[in-house]
Parts: C-alpha cells; structure tokens; sequence
C-alpha cells in the first residue's frame, strides 16, 4: 500500500512539474483601446518554464496577413509546436510571441488616409506599451523584434522603417510592400477611400507606407539600425516587389538577408519559413 501511495505521489509531483514546464498558447486575450474605441484581441505564446520563473523574454511581434486574423499563426501556422520545437532544439532562443489582431473593425496595420482608424497609432501608443507592462519581457530594442506574412509582411517593413529605434531584427514573409506607384496607389485608394481625392494628400501618404521610398531615404548611419531577413517563394504574385526591396537595400548597402525558396504564397510556404525566422531574432536576442 505504501508503495502505491509514494509512486502515486511521485507520478503527480511528476505531472505538475512536466505541466509547469510547457508552453502556453491563449487566442482570445483582449486590450481597450481608445485610439480604435473598441477591445482589441490578440493571442500570446509564452515558453515553457515562463509559469514558473521570475526572469523576463525577448518579444517577437508577430502579425498575421489579409482574411485572418490573431489566431492565423495559432491555428494554421502551428506557432506553438514550431516554437516549441526550435527552443527545445536549441536553436531558438526562449522568447514571448504576441500575435495582434489586424482584421477586425477595418483590415490592415496602418493609419487610415482619411485618419478614422489609426491602428498604427494604437499598435505603438497603447498595444505594445500594454503587452510590455503586462508580461514579463524584456522592453529594450535589442530584444524586441516583427515578423509578418503578407499584409503582415507589410506591417513588419513599415513598422521597422518607421521606428528603427524599436526594433532589433525584422522578418518579413512573402510580403505586400505597398503601391509600387503613385497610380496604383490612387486607384488603390479611390476604392478603399473614395472621398480622398487630394493628390499632394495622397502622394504623401504613399510615400510613407511604400517600402522602396523608404529604404531610399534611410541615412547612412541607420543602414544597420534593423537586421533584415526578407523570404518571398519563387511562384508567389508578390515576388516582384520583394525582388525590389532587395535590390533598392543592394543599392543603398544595406545589409539583410534575401531568400528565395521553392513555394508559393499559402501556409505551406510559412510554416517552413518559421524556424529560420525564429533562429534570425534569436541570433540578435543573443549576446555576441
């Protein structure tokens, strides 16, 4: 009876600690916000071993492209076995991943033209300030980076461009790198905003949410603000603005990493692109 008893206890002491010691995936976390004047989902992963620590993580921001949403990376990225797996192998780092919700109310990670939905504004003046006081993580450029797919993928250039002093590393995936002319643009906003006509307004307006104007205007001693890891597949629609980001960064001698492997723009392709983007900010999370 004895021996039940202590081998009963120890398959218990066992379990609590095996669950204290694995990772944690919530996709339904909410943030107010007065900027968009509505709750705000987002999902989190959080490592194993976060549960039971005291010590805080670096952060990798991780947004999700157009018709998903927060839970895209959950549910069909797989993000928490691939994490799991890349931190277990060793080459991942332990790391928090929050996964903001950019679909709802209106889609897209940018200021609206018309300035009715700042959700630029919201992601930097209340979601990311919210996320840093709430969680455990380490709140200094060096170890906070973005990763995005598509629309995303879109949202971690400007976001990078934008606010070099923030980020460490930025990733983005098979990425929509905005008009690649100021005609595509109007046409563009001439369905999305129809009441914008105001052409100096709109050419100012591109010029701050398109890539290539960007990297362009990069000064020099801000080419290795941000490390650069851009992947696009060779049969993705939007290879060619990817190819040209690469280039204008040849160009203006910026340093980054260009990918180009087998695939196209589905799930398939990003999954595959997860762990290298993990080992990437890790590589910048570590002490050299």
């Amino acid at each position: 009876m004895k021996k039940v008893f202590l081998f009963s206890t120890i398959f218990i002491c066992f379990s609590l600690l095996t669950s204290a010691q694995t990772s944690k995936v919530s996709d339904n976390l909410t943030i107010a916000s007065k900027i968009l004047k509505s709750d705000r989902k987002y999902a989190i992963y959080l490592p194993a071993g976060y549960e039971t620590s005291q010590r805080s993580y670096p952060v990798l921001y991780l947004l999700h492209g157009a018709t998903d949403n927060h839970t895209g990376w959950v549910q069909f990225g797989e993000v928490q076995r691939i994490a799991d797996k890349a931190i277990q192998d060793g080459t991942a780092t332990a790391m928090i991943i929050v996964m903001p919700d950019g679909d709802t109310g209106r889609m897209g990670y940018f200021n609206s033209i018309g300035g009715d939905w700042n959700y630029e504004d919201f992601f930097f003046q209340e979601f990311l300030p919210t996320i840093e006081k709430t969680y455990r993580i380490k709140a200094e450029k060096r170890y906070r980076a973005i990763a995005g797919l598509s629309m995303g993928g879109g949202g971690t250039f400007m976001y990078a461009l934008h606010h070099p002093e923030l980020f460490s590393s930025a990733c983005p995936l098979s990425a929509y790198i905005g008009p690649l002319s100021i005609e595509e643009a109007k046409t563009r906003m001439s369905k999305s905003d129809p009441g914008i006509t105001d052409e100096a307004q709109i050419k100012t307006y591109f010029e701050k949410h398109n890539a290539l104007n960007l990297i362009d205007k990069i000064p020099d001693d801000q080419k290795k603000a941000v490390r650069w890891y851009i992947d696009c597949g060779d049969d993705d629609f939007l290879y060619e603005g990817n190819s040209l980001v690469h280039i204008a960064m040849r160009k203006k001698e910026i340093p980054h990493e260009f990918r180009v492997r087998d695939g196209a723009h589905n799930w398939t392709y990003w999954r595959e692109a997860l762990p290298t983007v993990l080992g990437f900010v890790s590589e910048t999370f570590h002490q050299k």
